[in-house]
């Protein structure tokens, strides 16, 4: 069964960057979004398999993210 973590995306000034909420200390850096994308997946799957090979839980994703639209100030 596979997990599905939320993933919080930032723009930097000259790259992306890129953590999970539900998995303290998964972070990562990438010149593309799509770099990015690629380098957080990677950082979860060994992120878990590390917390498994020193016993530690695996936290369960319970984080949510959405875009919320609001109008423009006045």
């Amino acid at each position: 069964m596979s997990l599905k973590y939320a993933v919080i995306f930032e723009r930097a000034e000259n790259n992306w960057a890129a953590y999970v909420p539900d998995l303290p200390g998964c972070i990562t850096t990438g010149k593309t979004l799509d770099g990015t994308e690629s380098n957080i997946q990677e950082a979860i799957s060994g992120h878990i398999r590390t917390l498994r090979e020193f016993g530690e839980p695996v936290p369960a994703p319970v984080s949510l993210a959405r875009e919320i639209e609001v109008p423009p100030a006045a």
